[in-house]
């Protein structure tokens, strides 16, 4: 089984983020599960959404305590929350910004783990450019599918035109796109370091 955690605020579609995983995951013959968990629901409060994906049913139903991979779609929240809490030593890491883990003041961190899992990516950027809002649930998705390679770019595009029709898809689907290009680029150059 193959266990995400998604932080952010509220507002940010932490939680419909983390249904686009599953639904991208079940249009590849997985089995998935998405739900949240909330503490304060307002806008700007810390959210965590979590997503399982497995090749038989999910019998599982609390919060994700140790999972293999990170979405943390708010940069600010690195330093006032636990989001590193129970990741694998063999983990993803995938963070809204368009800094270096090293900017973040993640370098010591970082030595911890595999390099070439770690990875940022500038998602609110690439939903204003292509949505017109800073929501980078989905921008952040097609960089996890690049990252991870757990699902692919078509599944997370068919994921959120599940979820969404007309511009906001297509700009999503542009978002998501741009993300997993930029991404690959990056793990590219990592590799090549």
């Amino acid at each position: 089984m193959f266990q995400v955690r998604i932080h952010g605020r509220g507002g940010q579609g932490v939680v419909t983020g983390a249904e686009m995983l599953s639904i991208a995951a079940f249009l590849q013959g997985r089995h998935a599960q998405a739900f949240p968990s909330f503490g304060s629901e307002r806008t700007g409060a810390p959210v965590v959404a979590f997503c399982r994906i497995a090749d038989r049913e999910i019998r599982l139903r609390e919060p994700v305590l140790e999972p293999d991979a990170l979405i943390i779609q708010d940069p600010t929240l690195l330093h006032q929350v636990d989001v590193f809490g129970g990741l694998v030593k063999e983990g993803y890491i995938l963070i809204n910004t368009a800094g270096s883990f090293a900017d973040l003041g993640l370098g010591d961190f970082a030595k911890g783990f595999r390099h070439e899992r770690l990875c940022t990516v500038p998602a609110t950027e690439l939903a204003l450019k292509h949505v017109g809002r800073p929501v980078p649930n989905a921008a952040l998705l097609g960089g996890f599918a690049a990252l991870s390679g757990i699902i692919s770019l078509d599944s997370v595009a068919h994921a959120i035109r599940d979820k969404f029709s007309g511009k906001i898809a297509d700009g999503n689907i542009g978002a998501a796109s741009e993300a997993y290009d930029y991404v690959q680029k990056e793990m590219e150059e990592l590799s090549h370091a």
